[in-house]
């Protein structure tokens, strides 16, 4: 039997069908999801909320700040109606290459044909000529490499996204030959270089400009960074949000997209306050076979480390149907089973067809995974890591978690975690079998330390608001603390 599953010896596999025992609290596993056309108004992203997102994520690679805007003041809306709190997260554009399609016809290409990229942006698109918003890709790449252009990198469509083999350099175009035919349809297409460096800064103009206003504005809680490739690009990131006001406390997750960012993924980690795994882009970037031994080695080593990693790309037939394929749904389960924290839903909720059925699915399954995950084998695998590199408090945190589990199957008690001081009667009150662990903190430190090792009771994280001055007015602060921890797995925040 899979040690990291955790089934009973003699189960009968009929109890499969049994219907899941209701639960108080939603799936541990949380769910980021994407909002856009399909998903911004008050009703479908309150419906969202109830279903069981816990962030909400801003791509600014479309739609101008004045339509964010409107979507934000929804979400807003949304959680004060439904009481239910959710982070924001701005993704940003990154070096992203696009092809540009100003006439919006839809562009057949067919296989064994051949088509140009040209930096010239004036060009019509045609099915011969693509223009790019890069004037580069010409000294970048040599005859042989391999580029996919499609909406939403990548479905893994045929009909949708479609396979390049450059032939040849000419001047600053690109002679590629098609590989399989395809239909691309929209005012933009991303374009991917497989394994190869594109000289473009990651925190892009673009990028500071929209965080510098918009981010200012609505003091995001998470700065997703595209296409992060080197530890420096956080360090950059974190040292412009550094002087934007209280942007200094926006948690920064690498999204690691290439060979680029894997290669240099330990250093990244280091910087990071979480990593998104974007498995659209790197499942084009890597072998199909080594994508399961990349994406189980870097949840590993995020959860060793204690910071949040989120997985993509789980369900993306969702888009367009109401349930998820076989194989859909088992990803989801295994990137539970790996240790992800989160689940991010890109263009099944921006676009999709059934934003909130999708999140209704993915928690579901999620919740039934997290039932027969191995937290026992997690802990003892994670103090054994940790070692005696183990901080003091950290030191608190685990032991504060073996107790629950030499109890047993938890009871309708609290395990009050107010603070290192009262470690000693916490430890009397957790034999009475928890059902939950409260942690009081200031900064939510204390309470991903204890999510770090993954207990089987959930963390409730009650933010203690710190007075501010800023020489002008009093303030309280704390709400950033306790949006930030909605991603990580198994925590619940609650600011005072």
């Amino acid at each position: 039997m899979n040690p990291h599953l955790n089934l009973e010896e003699n189960m009968r596999l009929a109890s499969v069908l049994e219907p899941s025992k209701p639960s108080f609290f939603p799936a541990r596993t949380k769910i980021v999801g994407t909002l856009g056309p399909k998903s911004r108004t008050v009703e479908i992203i309150s419906n969202c909320l109830k279903a069981g997102m816990s962030v909400a994520q801003f791509d600014f690679s479309w739609g101008d700040a004045e339509y964010h805007q409107e979507t934000l003041e929804n979400l807003k809306a949304a959680v004060k109606s439904t009481k239910k709190l959710c982070a924001v997260m701005l993704d940003t554009v990154g070096p992203e290459l696009q092809v540009i399609n100003k006439t919006e016809h839809p562009i057949s290409l067919l296989e064994d044909s051949f088509v140009v990229l040209t930096p010239d942006q004036d060009k019509e698109a045609t099915s011969s000529l693509l223009p790019i918003n890069f004037t580069g890709l010409s000294s970048a790449v040599k005859a042989g490499d391999t580029i996919f252009i499609g909406q939403y990198l990548f479905t893994g469509s045929e009909t949708t996204s479609v396979w390049l083999e450059v032939t040849e350099v000419n001047g600053e175009d690109v002679v590629c030959l098609v590989k399989n035919s395809a239909t691309l349809s929209g005012p933009l297409y991303t374009l991917h270089v497989s394994q190869i460096h594109i000289d473009l800064p990651t925190l892009t103009d673009k990028d500071k400009e929209v965080i510098s206003t918009w981010g200012v504005r609505n003091n995001i809680d998470i700065l997703s960074l595209s296409c992060t490739r080197h530890a420096e690009d956080v360090r950059h990131a974190r040292e412009f949000l550094s002087k934007l006001g209280d942007l200094y406390q926006t948690q920064i997750f690498a999204k690691i997209e290439n060979v680029e960012g894997l290669t240099h993924f330990d250093e990244i980690l280091e910087e990071a306050d979480g990593i998104i795994l974007s498995r659209g882009n790197l499942g084009v970037d890597l072998p199909p076979e080594k994508v399961f031994m990349f994406q189980k080695t870097a949840v590993y080593k995020c959860n060793m480390a204690g910071k949040p990693v989120v997985v993509t790309r789980v369900v993306d037939s969702m888009t367009e149907n109401l349930r998820p394929t076989r194989a859909e749904a088992t990803d989801v389960a295994n990137a539970v089973l790996d240790g992800s924290d989160a689940i991010l839903l890109g263009a099944e909720t921006l676009r999709g067809l059934y934003p909130v059925e999708t999140i209704t699915t993915v928690g579901k399954i999620c919740a039934e995974a997290e039932k027969v995950f191995n937290y026992d084998l997690y802990y003892k695998r994670t103090v054994k890591h940790a070692g005696d590199a183990m901080s003091h408090l950290e030191s608190i945190a685990s032991t504060a978690i073996v107790y629950h589990f030499h109890c047993g199957i938890p009871s309708f008690h609290t395990y009050f975690y107010p603070c290192p001081f009262l470690v000693t009667k916490a430890r009397a009150a957790v034999k009475v079998k928890a059902s939950v662990i409260l942690c009081f903190t200031s900064t939510g430190r204390a309470a991903r330390l204890i999510a770090k090792y993954k207990p089987i009771m959930p963390v409730i994280s009650v933010v203690i608001p710190r007075l501010k001055n800023n020489q002008l007015r009093w303030t309280f602060t704390g709400a950033f603390e306790a949006r930030q921890s909605l991603i990580v797995m198994g925590t619940f925040s609650h600011a005072c």
